[in-house]
């Protein structure tokens, strides 16, 4: 019996050498170079800022009449909103920083950017939001809408939305008036622009932009419209600055 259990001890031991011999090694602990850089501090002490106003010159195209009458749950507003022209303002044109903050990063906001779906329209027409920033999708009406990015630097997607649902996902690339369509509803469409830096604004019926908290530079400013296309204006700002004179006109 006393060579029965040696023999079975033998044995374990060499098992178990053998395993510890055969152990693959702990791997090694994960690293990235790819983690984002810290933001640039803006001394707000000598941060400036710059407003203005969009004007535009000519005759507005008259908006035109959309029929919702396919679908009882669309309700409201139902002309459309390319052009919104009220005592010579330009409304739904996107204000920003396109160029003069090289080296400085911008993380993106906690908060959401919503987005309404509201009597079969998209609720605000021109919308941004920064990239990776979480842009959300809300169905105010009693009808299944549909989510259809068409961008080129991001990815294209298709959501369906249930009545009185929502829907969030970030944007993670820069991209200037990405088109958005409901494919429910082809009336439907809006633009949303991602960017890298928190300097952006979207006129109202007023016209009226303002960009706050710019370091002191050189700037290039962009006013962009759906279908008037874009303008740059060539700005320097000082320490403390406050330029309330900026503007842009466009034309038909």
């Amino acid at each position: 019996m006393f060579r029965t259990f040696f023999r079975l001890f033998v044995a374990l031991a060499l098992i178990l050498f053998l395993a510890s011999c055969n152990k693959a090694p702990a791997p090694a602990p994960h690293t990235t170079s790819n983690t984002l850089a810290a933001a640039t501090p803006i001394d707000p002490a000598t941060a400036a800022s710059i407003g203005g106003v969009v004007h535009f010159d000519g005759i507005p195209p008259a908006p035109q009449k959309i029929d919702m009458s396919a679908d009882s749950g669309c309700k409201g507003q139902n002309q459309s909103e390319t052009v919104i022209v009220n005592d010579e303002h330009l409304a739904n044109v996107l204000v920003y920083v396109k160029d003069g903050l090289a080296g400085r990063s911008f993380p993106a906001p906690p908060e959401r950017v919503t987005i309404l779906q509201e009597g079969c329209r998209y609720v605000p027409h021109v919308a941004a939001a920064m990239m990776g920033q979480s842009v959300e999708f809300v169905d105010q009406d009693d009808t299944l809408h549909n989510i259809h990015p068409m961008p080129k630097n991001n990815t294209e997607w298709n959501q369906s939305e249930m009545p009185n649902g929502s829907f969030a996902r970030p944007f993670t690339a820069a991209e200037i008036m990405i088109p958005i369509k409901c494919n429910q509803h082809p009336w439907m469409k809006m633009y949303l622009s991602v960017l890298g830096n928190p300097f952006f604004a979207i006129t109202g019926k007023d016209g009226r932009f303002a960009l706050k908290g710019l370091p002191p530079g050189t700037y290039t400013i962009a006013a962009v419209h759906e279908k008037f296309g874009e303008q740059d204006v060539k700005i320097t700002l000082a320490p403390k600055e406050d330029k309330k004179d900026m503007g842009f006109e466009f034309r038909p």
